[in-house]
């Protein structure tokens, strides 16, 4: 059975046998509103650790959310979401209040993510970056974890966070879990639920376009994006913001990669982020430039 704490000192007293044996620790940082996509995370930090205890924090950040953004209707869903972590087996449930996370009101100094935070997703979310390092940083110096895992859904936060963890020596290899998808391609998120049943069906125009790069990768970089930019002109009820393709760390590639499958054949990553309805939806996907058919 899961364990919960809701206090600082509540989750040292449950993780202290574990300190005191040298076990390792794994960690799923969410913000509730848990489903399979939040599971698989927990299964993998489960692979990584073992017999160590498994710890999943249920905090909704504050410091994350800016102005006009859905913090006050963000789903809160602890009940359900204890069920989530007791069925995965999760060791203990740390949920704490805004008070126990910010003691004080919000704090005064704070994590900035450099130059990556302000692109993409920190162009269009100013100071969103900022608010999810912060808080990361304060749950890995409370949970001390040895893993912590992260869903590649989220990628320019989980690149950002091994940066982190990297720049900051904090001790804690920070996993990247493959994206959790419907049956139809739709990456999870707990967005998913604002979404009506024509929005959702839209909604698919995302990963379907990625995947359409993915195919004609092969060919370059701009063949690559033309395929997803024809499926994305499909859609009626998508409102795109941004659709790139980087480097793995989330850096410039290369001016116009060779198309005719080069030798070595280049890793990226094509990211894509648009509204449907009022709903904002991310997604990505790893795409190999001038690889052979």
């Amino acid at each position: 059975m899961s364990e919960i704490a809701s206090t600082r000192e509540e989750l040292a007293k449950l993780l202290d046998p574990a300190r005191r044996e040298g076990t390792l620790v794994g960690f799923v940082p969410t913000m509730g509103a848990l489903h399979e996509g939040h599971a698989s995370l927990m299964r993998v930090a489960r692979e990584r650790v073992g017999g160590g205890p498994v710890v999943v924090s249920i905090f909704v950040n504050p410091l994350q959310f800016g102005a006009g953004e859905d913090l006050d209707r963000y789903p809160r869903t602890l009940e359900a979401d204890l069920e989530v972590c007791e069925r995965e087996g999760v060791d203990v449930v740390f949920a704490p209040s805004v008070d126990d996370v910010y003691p004080g009101g919000l704090p005064q100094v704070t994590v900035a993510p450099g130059e990556l935070g302000d692109v993409l997703e920190g162009k269009t979310r100013p100071g969103h970056f900022g608010g999810v390092l912060t808080v990361v940083a304060k749950l890995f110096g409370l949970v001390k974890p040895d893993v912590a895992v992260f869903g590649q859904k989220d990628y320019q936060q989980l690149a950002l966070i091994r940066r982190m963890s990297a720049d900051l020596c904090l001790g804690v290899d920070v996993v990247g879990a493959p994206t959790q998808r419907e049956p139809d391609g739709l990456a999870l998120s707990s967005r998913n639920r604002y979404l009506s049943p024509e929005q959702r069906e839209e909604a698919t125009t995302l990963s379907r376009a990625l995947y359409a790069a993915q195919r004609e990768a092969a060919h370059g970089v701009e063949a690559a994006l033309q395929a997803a930019r024809a499926e994305l002109r499909r859609a009626k009820g998508v409102d795109l913001d941004y659709l790139v393709v980087t480097d793995p760390a989330l850096a410039p590639l290369p001016d116009n990669p060779a198309p005719a499958n080069p030798e070595p054949a280049t890793e990226a990553r094509i990211l894509v982020a648009a509204r449907v309805g009022t709903t904002r939806l991310i997604d990505n996907m790893s795409l190999t430039i001038g690889a052979s058919r």
